[in-house]
């Protein structure tokens, strides 16, 4: 794998967890926006790896298999672990992924009553819709039912005011531990990544604990340039990386055209003096 890349984008999804665009689509649209290293990284789901590469080597786009972990932290925090540069056929891996995934189906239908408590009804069946399979079903189909519904004006509006934590449709729910899911990344020879730190709802304090925890246990990088991070966050994620000796990554989180706060592709360079997370690849 090359070790140098001009636009890479190591974190986006596809129709197998909550994107919008088929593997190959969503490769297609990389590649039409000058990415020249991808990652996929799909929910705690490896299933849209085989065709996002085959699309991938067709177009002669540099191509890294990889993996979102949801990991259940602290008290009741939510956090994500992008896993890049992974084996996918890895069976520790994939018996991991399968376990947290037996739980999206329980959660969709405790999230469908809460919001049917306050008069939303036909949640559950409506996400299901935008998925198919309940083993995938997660809060951003939900949030696209209820856009559809006119009930907000858009994606992120719902999530807002219906579906982050302390919100009427929001539901905890035991992920995977940090632990597991850095021990299953190990595993199968990849790069762990702390996605997206400037969403996490955590205190200065706690979110320091978060990183000491995640180095001690072996994490190597995180999400400076993030599509949910603006020029403040980014500054401030970069001197944590220093301060941490942790490697870059360069990631939009592009979910589908319209939807996402950044298309894929299109970030700004690293800030200066950071080693990007492709070269440990």
């Amino acid at each position: 794998m090359t070790k140098t890349a001009n636009n890479a984008d190591l974190h986006c999804h596809s129709t197998r967890s909550d994107g919008l665009l088929s593997p190959a689509d969503l490769v297609r649209r990389a590649q039409g926006n000058g990415v020249d290293l991808l990652a996929l990284t799909d929910h705690d789901e490896l299933g849209g790896l085989p065709e996002a590469r085959a699309t991938a080597t067709e177009l002669g786009l540099a191509f890294i298999d990889g993996v979102e972990i949801s990991v259940s932290w602290g008290e009741d925090t939510t956090v994500h672990i992008v896993a890049l540069n992974i084996d996918p056929a890895n069976a520790s891996l994939i018996q991991g992924l399968t376990q947290v995934r037996a739980g999206r189906d329980a959660r969709a239908r405790d999230m469908a009553a809460e919001l049917d408590k306050v008069g939303i009804h036909g949640c559950y069946e409506g996400a299901l819709a935008y998925v198919g399979n309940p083993a995938l079903v997660g809060r951003a189909h939900f949030a696209r039912y209820m856009v559809e519904q006119g009930l907000a004006r858009d994606v992120k509006s719902v999530f807002d005011h219906w579906l982050a934590k302390g919100k009427p449709g929001y539901v905890a729910h035991p992920w995977a531990s940090l632990e597991q899911a850095l021990t299953w990344i190990q595993g199968a020879g990849g790069i762990a990544v702390l996605a997206h730190p400037g969403r996490f709802r955590l205190s200065a304090a706690e979110f320091r604990q978060l990183l000491e925890q995640f180095k001690a246990l072996g994490g190597q990088a995180i999400e400076v340039l993030s599509g949910a991070h603006n020029t403040q966050q980014t500054g401030e994620f970069a001197r944590l990386a220093r301060q941490f000796d942790f490697a870059a990554s360069r990631a939009s989180d592009f979910h589908g055209p319209g939807e996402s706060w950044m298309d894929i592709g299109k970030l700004p360079p690293l800030p200066e003096g950071l080693r990007p997370v492709w070269e440990l690849f």
